[in-house]
């Protein structure tokens, strides 16, 4: 299968700040890729690279097979975009948004009419074709965004936090109309999120990042079998004892631990038959346990193995990645 995407060594530098760190990754023809990472992390600057809206301070990238530095317009040619902020014109019907981006794309009034039918059905909102956008709900808008960017039948779709603001019902539909147009218009899709379950749930492959580089890239299955084990979580009641921290350490049977919102991890085999043993463990240290919960391996452990915090964690810290991004530009 022919790559869609070819990128090497991309970077981008805002004022000394790296926001984009020597990225390289090839996505293959019809394949859904997530970026997966935090407000902050980089990754709408990759697609704003990747779709000619950003000049990349070094590296290459092609699109379709075009250089995105030296053919921009046969890029912008055969891409699509969903911002992650809102772009229609609430002024104007369902319908007209997509006519007027139709003809931006030069295409002749049969060929608009008939496009506009097909996407319009694709996202279920031609009963609302002649209603003003000012009227739809959030759900209807992002589908009509959608919509608008199928229009001129492009090769490669970005959506950038397409379900970003919704509800969880309507996030969810949005889920299925992204796998469905991903299977019937054969288009290959790179989606960025910070919501781990979406990416789980839609993609072929995940690429975790942080601070700009890429630092996991896989199917979500294999990423969660890195972590291998059971995963056995305690909530202590105070914080976590470091000496009961460094008992633990001591069992081979544990192979991973993680200290987090309150919550120490640990990555066990076999682990509903160690939860006992675990407990005994801690009444010999004086450590109060409040609960324990046992469960199989998921996408936020994989981004706790490889970023060390949960992605709500991440969330709460855009500023401090800042400071740390700065901290380690004048450090290097």
């Amino acid at each position: 299968m022919a790559d869609a995407i070819e990128i090497n060594g991309l970077t981008k530098v805002f004022d000394g700040l790296v926001a984009v760190d020597h990225v390289s990754i090839n996505i293959a023809e019809g394949e859904l890729f997530g970026l997966l990472g935090p407000n902050g992390a980089g990754k709408t600057t990759l697609i704003k690279m990747l779709a000619t809206l950003l000049m990349p301070t070094s590296g290459t990238a092609k699109v379709s097979g075009y250089d995105v530095t030296k053919d921009p317009d046969k890029v912008r040619r055969c891409i699509g975009i969903i911002f992650q902020d809102p772009s229609l014109d609430n002024r104007l019907t369902g319908k007209e948004n997509l006519d007027f981006h139709a003809r931006m794309y030069g295409m002749d009034r049969e060929l608009r009419e008939k496009r506009m039918d097909e996407v319009l059905d694709l996202v279920e909102l031609k009963d609302k074709a002649n209603i003003l956008v000012e009227n739809y709900s959030g759900g209807m808008k992002r589908r009509l965004e959608i919509a608008r960017g199928l229009m001129h039948h492009p090769e490669v779709l970005f959506l950038d936090e397409p379900t970003l603001g919704l509800d969880p019902q309507t996030r969810r539909h949005i889920w299925e109309y992204i796998r469905n147009l991903n299977k019937k218009e054969d288009i290959t899709i790179i989606l960025t999120t910070h919501y781990i379950e979406e990416a789980d749930y839609l993609c072929d492959r995940v690429a975790i990042i942080d601070y700009g580089k890429i630092v996991a890239l896989d199917a979500p299955k294999n990423l969660k079998d890195t972590i291998g084990a059971d995963i056995v979580s305690l909530e202590i009641s105070d914080s976590v004892d470091k000496d009961f921290v460094a008992m633990l350490g001591k069992f081979k049977w544990i192979k991973k631990m993680k200290e987090h919102d309150g919550f120490l991890d640990l990555s066990v085999k076999n682990g509903e038959t160690r939860i006992p043993e675990l407990m005994n463990i801690a009444q010999k240290a004086g450590v109060v346990v409040q609960s324990v919960s046992l469960r199989k391996p998921t996408l936020e452990d994989v981004f706790l193995h490889y970023v060390g915090k949960t992605i709500r964690e991440e969330e709460t810290s855009v500023k401090d990645q800042v400071r740390e991004r700065m901290r380690r530009r004048w450090h290097n």
